[in-house]
């Protein structure tokens, strides 16, 4: 069910990782995804999912949470996988049927590329947004990118919509699911027909949900002008982000898992 997605909710667990600073999340997350696009070998990857799976252990996220993400996902990992260890035939030939070629370097592919969507969606979904809220991501970019505002770039307002984005994801998710159903209740068919007649019966949900946006938009101005707001003009934030020595602790074990991953990946053991 489209409610069940987690992208953009926030899941409170009270672990270390929720209490570390929104700005070093987010640029080692950024580096622990580039390394994640480097490594090729057996090794890099198993220890890349190792460090994954220790920063799950640490934000305590439940494992509904990560089934639920993972759920949607797992085609696309699979399409991928097929793809690749068909479309490959460098290497060793593994096994044979009519045009179809499996390689070894075809199946070793497949796998990197299938556990590496997973590991990126573990990341970014799970271990970033999970962890963080939409306020605290937008106060983040906001500082990260503070610089721009010498050159006039409207940092502040671009990570307002940013935040306002993610925040309303889950909304307009349980929106789509609301709809949805209300359109079979009074006959429409999403499951069966030609791909033609479940898109057009998709039109039924789209338009009412631009009308639902639109209309959540609008009162969200309006929330928002009652309440004054000018942009970044004057503005000050009842909680300042402060880096304290758990952060800098929490940046430098994240930095030690990439580390980690390099050396599996460079470094001939």
């Amino acid at each position: 069910m489209l409610k069940e997605m987690t992208l953009g909710k926030y899941c409170d667990t009270k672990s270390p990782l929720h209490r570390t600073d929104p700005r070093i999340k987010t640029i080692m997350y950024i580096v622990y995804l580039v390394a994640l696009f480097m490594v090729k070998s057996p090794a890099a990857i198993i220890a890349a999912a190792a460090v994954t799976f220790i920063q799950l252990a640490v934000a305590k996220i439940p494992f509904r949470v990560i089934r639920s993400t993972l759920m949607p996902i797992l085609p696309l990992a699979a399409f991928i996988f097929i793809l690749n260890i068909f479309s490959i035939r460098d290497g060793e030939v593994l096994f044979t049927w009519h045009r179809i070629i499996v390689t070894n370097e075809g199946l070793h592919k497949a796998i990197l590329m299938a556990v590496r969507i997973i590991l990126l969606i573990l990341s970014t979904s799970v271990l970033l947004t999970l962890t963080t809220t939409p306020l605290k991501t937008a106060d983040a970019l906001e500082s990260l990118f503070s610089p721009l505002k010498i050159i006039k770039v409207p940092v502040h307002e671009m990570a307002m919509m940013m935040s306002i984005a993610l925040r309303f994801i889950p909304t307009l998710s349980e929106e789509t699911d609301k709809i949805m159903k209300a359109q079979v209740s009074r006959g429409a068919d999403y499951d069966t027909g030609t791909v033609i007649n479940r898109i057009k019966g998709y039109i039924t949900v789209l338009i009412p949900l631009f009308v639902s946006s639109f209309k959540h938009a609008e009162e969200l101005a309006v929330a928002m002008d009652a309440r004054c707001y000018r942009g970044d003009v004057g503005r000050t934030k009842l909680n300042p982000l402060k880096i304290t020595g758990k952060d800098i602790l929490a940046a430098l074990l994240l930095a030690s898992g990439v580390a980690l991953i390099l050396v599996f990946e460079f470094v001939r053991l």
